[in-house]
């Protein structure tokens, strides 16, 4: 697949079904009535007996998909975010992970990305929820390059994948030629004075803030950190180490995705000063992303801020 700064998210997500569709029988699609918003309906014409969609019934899509996964499937499960955790946070936490089943469950549009659709399927927590749970990879892409190349190891990985996707991909940031690991963070940038720790839309917001700051003679170093668990520790202290402060950028909740991952990583190995760029106290609400990322505090200005508040505290 040709991989431009046009390419959607979703595209991607197509492209690699069909791929491990056709090559392997035992890999099957549920959709709970979003195929369409997806993508993911082209697939049923071409896969109509392993693609089904079983309508608003997520915790039931949840409890198939492990039960298929038992029997020797590889089952792929999507919806929106807050339908694929909120709405089958149980089935994910017993009938998947506690059963260890090999069950890949795509959740699309999270935090401020929902825009229109508003607070209530605004997933600002779904991260949280799910970290606290033992045997799934939490995996967030930068952009659609980085998707293309992740998708075959969340494939092979052996045990619960939750990987959460923007059907409106962000800038193209990862190369053709970068080297993508799922259990490695990458540094974007290199700098001297302070990381910023970020995940998902918030990268571009963070290598944009690194670029202005660099005007006023501050060194940032960019830390793209996708997978949210297993967290990279050793490239996050190794750059703590080399900055002796830290900020976080994240399109969630602040307590208990990648500010937690990063604060309890860095307490345990290396303490420095961290403050944090995400949704603080805030449920979600109507508007375009533009809007939003000021509304939450999410903007470029709101990264520029903190790195100067945790260089203060150096």
């Amino acid at each position: 697949m040709q991989i431009t700064e046009k390419t959607l998210m979703k595209e991607v997500l197509v492209d690699h079904l069909r791929n491990v569709l056709a090559n392997d029988p035992q890999v099957v699609l549920l959709d709970a009535d979003l195929a369409k918003c997806a993508g993911t309906n082209v697939l049923y014409g071409e896969f109509p007996d392993r693609c089904l969609d079983v309508g608003i019934a997520e915790a039931n899509m949840a409890s198939m998909a492990a039960g298929l996964s038992s029997y020797g499937f590889k089952p792929y499960i999507s919806s929106f975010a807050p339908f694929a955790t909120r709405r089958m946070a149980d089935q994910i936490m017993i009938s998947i992970c506690y059963a260890q089943q090999n069950v890949k469950i795509i959740g699309t549009d999270p935090g401020i990305a929902a825009e229109l659709n508003g607070g209530t399927h605004m997933a600002l927590e779904d991260i949280g929820m799910l970290r606290s749970i033992p045997n799934i990879l939490i995996y967030e892409p930068t952009d659609a390059m980085e998707l293309y190349k992740a998708l075959p190891q969340i494939h092979a990985y052996p045990y619960p994948c939750y990987v959460r996707t923007h059907r409106k991909s962000p800038a193209l940031l990862t190369k053709e030629s970068d080297e993508v690991n799922i259990l490695k963070a990458r540094v974007m940038k290199e700098g001297s004075d302070v990381t910023i720790v970020a995940s998902g839309i918030m990268v571009e917001t963070a290598m944009q803030a690194a670029a202005q700051l660099k005007e006023e003679g501050i060194s940032v170093e960019v830390v793209c950190c996708p997978t949210i668990k297993p967290i990279d520790v050793e490239t996050i202290v190794a750059s703590a180490k080399k900055t002796g402060a830290v900020v976080t950028a994240e399109n969630h909740n602040v307590m208990g995705a990648l500010r937690s991952a990063v604060c309890e990583t860095l307490s345990e190995n290396y303490p420095v000063p961290v403050e944090s760029v995400g949704v603080k106290e805030k449920f979600g609400e109507v508007g375009k992303v533009p809007y939003l990322r000021k509304a939450m505090n999410m903007d470029v200005e709101d990264v520029v801020g903190a790195v100067k508040a945790v260089i203060a505290r150096k």
